[in-house]
């Protein structure tokens, strides 16, 4: 990854926050710190980093609450680290924001993996996606070219994965594809184990994009394999 990338942690440990810094300046990060939300907030606005890599157990401001104050002012992804991995504490983060969850303890080789990830997606998201518009049918049509989603006429607004995921599915109308084919073309290779992540997304698309969520007209669920998306191209 480019030595360019500025990476902010958010910790209120010092210990921790040497830890990460030391590692990701060995990986060429340029690197700043926060030791509380609040500071947090203001470097992210005074410093637009390229990503922040924010503690959940934080006092006065927690990490829930620093990543929604961020979320008003920046897009900049943001990785979650956490000692507790119960999938409620992943959801909440998910919906306010987060790009990634990283559980304590952790490795610094498992941690630059998952930002290095992470700022992959996000460059790959930037370009707008050359293709023509799609009408899946009279109810969903997708405009890669200005990255518009429209059910019934009306514009969805879609977090970068679930734009992501739903462009995927939509290249391979019909094809059964694969929990890991997905999760690594979508997240990349470091997520192929995280069928987790990847049934919270689905979810997440089809409450945007689905009449019926509970009875899936666009993606469905090939039992213990993968998923579906509509052969809309038969229709």
């Amino acid at each position: 990854m480019a030595s360019t990338k500025s990476i902010l942690i958010v910790d209120d440990e010092p210990r921790m926050r040497r830890f990460v810094r030391m590692n990701l300046e060995l990986e060429g990060f340029t690197v700043s710190e926060a030791s509380d939300g609040l500071e947090a907030v203001r470097k992210v606005r005074e410093e637009s980093p390229n990503l922040v890599v924010l503690d959940v157990e934080m006092p006065h401001l927690d990490g829930f609450e620093t990543l929604a104050e961020i979320r008003r002012t920046s897009p900049a992804p943001v990785i979650m680290l956490t000692v507790r991995g119960e999938e409620e504490e992943r959801i909440k983060g998910l919906d306010l924001g987060a790009d990634d969850y990283v559980t304590k303890p952790f490795s610094a080789r498992e941690l630059v993996s998952r930002i290095n990830a992470v700022l992959r997606r996000v460059e790959l998201s930037s370009p707008a996606e050359r293709s023509s518009l799609v009408e899946v049918d009279d109810r969903l049509q997708v405009d890669f070219d200005n990255r518009l989603v429209l059910v019934e006429g009306q514009p969805v607004k879609l977090r970068p994965t679930e734009y992501r995921l739903l462009h995927y599915f939509i290249q391979n109308p019909g094809r059964m594809l694969s929990h890991e084919q997905l999760l690594s073309r979508v997240w990349g290779p470091e997520y192929v184990d995280d069928n987790q992540l990847l049934r919270l997304y689905v979810a997440y698309l089809r409450q945007k994009i689905e009449p019926d969520p509970s009875k899936p007209r666009y993606i469905f669920n090939e039992r213990g394999a993968g998923y579906r998306f509509v052969d809309f191209r038969r229709a």
